[in-house]
């Protein structure tokens, strides 16, 4: 299974956040510079981790973006889940639908692995994932300059 680019780029900007100093909330246009992404893929990537509980945003002077206490300790499969959405792998429904649909056990198969990626993912935490090593690399990566 591939995560889309967006997911992705949403669980990198969670992993920064959880990292980032607090007295120093980074922009959105920081945290895309700090990953090389555009800006406006960046901005829609926060905004749906703002409607998930795991991002928050302030704005003006001393604003900025922070995790939330639901984004460093949820669950990192069900975030996943609700990033790519549970849809089947595979497309048999799809125009033209599969001749095989009524009788194929491909779809059960990879429903199955699907389940099994997810359930991998569930115990493990955006703070789980910037322990050390991971997390000094993170802090090296530049917001403010």
């Amino acid at each position: 299974m591939r995560l889309t680019k967006s997911t992705d780029l949403a669980l990198r900007i969670a992993m920064r956040l959880a990292v980032a100093d607090e007295a120093i909330a980074p922009t959105t246009r920081e945290v895309a510079d700090a990953m090389a992404v555009p800006y406006t893929h960046a901005a829609k990537v926060v905004t749906r981790l703002q409607h998930l509980g795991v991002v928050e945003a302030r704005r003006g002077r001393g604003g900025g973006l922070s995790l939330t206490h639901t984004g460093r300790t949820g669950s990192l499969g069900r975030l996943v889940r609700e990033l790519e959405g549970v849809g089947d792998v595979v497309g048999c429904e799809d125009e033209p639908p599969c001749p095989l649909r009524a009788a194929c056990r491909l779809r059960s198969a990879l429903r199955a692995a699907q389940d099994a990626f997810y359930g991998a993912l569930d115990p493990i935490t955006i703070e789980d994932l910037v322990a050390s090593p991971t997390g000094p690399v993170l802090i090296g990566l530049p917001l403010r300059g």
